[in-house]
C-alpha cells in the first residue's frame, strides 16, 4: 500500500519591493532572478505595478509565461492581430516559441498588478509556434468544500482539469479559505512547487510554516517520484480572506541562459536570437 508523501515547506521568504521609474511604479521578485536551477522548471517571477508604456511592443523566444492580473486591467497585444483585457482573477498563458512579439499594457489610466511566471521550454520545444490563451476567472472550474475553495486554472487537480494548455505538465491552483479552515492540496509527487500569499496569515506543511500577504515559500518534493502518486500539502487558515497561489511543474534538468527576453541552452542560441529579432525575423511590432 503506498503512504501518500507529505511536503514540508523547503524555504521561504518575502517579497522585498523597490520603486521603479514611471510608467513602472513598483517591482519585486517572487522568484529572484538567477536562481532558476532551484525553481526548475520555473525561472523567475516578477511582480509588478505599472501604467501604459512600460511593457510595449518586445521579443520573447524559448520559454513560456503564465500572468496572473491582481488589479487593475491588463490589454494584450500581439503582432499576430491578438487582442484582449485581462480583469483581476483572470490568467493568460503564452507559449512564445520560437518568436513571441507582443505588449502587456495598462489599459487606460489604469495601474496594472500583475504576477509574471516564466516557465522554461525544454531545448526540443523552444522552436514551436507562438501561441496565446486567455483564461478568465469564470472559466477556470472551482472545487468548493467546507470553507473554502479551489480553483484550477491547470493542471488536474481536487478531481478537476484546468483549461491551461501548457507545453510541460503544470499545475497552477488558487485556493481560498476562511479562518480556522484546514485544507489537504494533494500534487504529483515528482512535481516541484512553489507558493505565493495573495492574502491572510495561513500555516503550511507539516512543518508548520506560518505566511502572510507577499510571503514565498518552496516545497519538498520526491524529484525521483512519479506523476500517477500524489503528495499531500495541508494549510491552515489562521485569519479571514486567505488566499494563495500554488504553482508546481515537472523539473526539466536542463542547463540554461536567461538573457533579456530570451531563455535559451547557450550564449550562441542568445546571441542568433537577437540577431534573428533585429533582422525582422519576429515580424512586424504588436500595437
Amino acid at each position: 500500500m503506498h503512504t501518500e508523501f507529505k511536503r514540508s515547506i523547503k524555504d521561504h521568504w518575502y517579497v522585498k519591493y523597490e520603486e521603479t521609474a514611471f510608467p513602472s511604479i513598483q517591482k519585486g521578485w517572487v522568484l529572484p532572478v538567477g536562481s532558476w536551477a532551484d525553481f526548475d522548471p520555473f525561472i523567475l517571477m516578477a511582480e509588478d505595478w505599472f501604467k501604459r508604456g512600460t511593457f510595449s511592443d518586445h521579443p520573447h523566444r524559448g520559454f513560456q509565461t503564465i500572468t496572473y492580473v491582481v488589479d487593475g486591467r491588463l490589454e494584450h497585444i500581439d503582432n499576430a492581430g491578438g487582442r484582449d483585457i485581462l480583469e483581476p482573477g483572470d490568467v493568460q498563458y503564452m507559449n512564445a516559441g520560437w518568436a513571441a512579439r507582443h505588449a502587456e499594457e495598462g489599459v487606460g489610466d489604469d495601474i496594472a498588478h500583475t504576477l509574471q511566471l516564466w516557465l522554461n521550454l525544454p531545448k526540443h520545444l523552444k522552436h514551436t509556434e507562438t501561441s496565446y490563451q486567455n483564461i478568465y476567472s469564470e472559466d477556470a472550474p472551482v472545487v468548493e468544500f467546507e470553507g473554502g475553495s479551489v480553483k484550477v486554472f491547470s493542471g488536474e487537480i481536487a478531481d478537476v482539469k484546468g483549461p491551461m494548455d501548457a507545453k510541460v505538465p503544470i499545475t497552477l491552483s488558487e485556493i481560498s479559505l476562511s479562518k480556522g479552515t484546514t485544507y489537504i492540496h494533494r500534487l504529483p509527487e515528482n512535481h516541484n512547487a512553489f507558493l505565493y500569499v495573495l492574502s491572510g496569515d495561513m500555516d503550511f506543511g507539516e512543518n508548520k510554516v506560518n505566511l502572510k500577504k507577499h510571503g514565498v515559500a518552496t516545497l519538498t518534493y520526491n524529484e525521483v517520484g512519479s506523476e500517477q502518486e500524489l503528495t499531500e500539502f495541508v494549510i491552515e487558515a489562521k485569519s479571514r480572506r486567505c488566499k494563495v497561489l500554488i504553482y508546481s511543474g515537472v523539473p526539466i534538468n536542463e542547463d540554461i541562459v536567461p538573457y533579456g527576453p530570451f531563455v535559451m541552452n547557450t550564449m550562441e542560441e542568445i546571441k542568433e536570437a537577437y540577431r534573428d529579432f533585429h533582422n525582422g525575423k519576429f515580424g512586424p511590432p504588436a500595437k
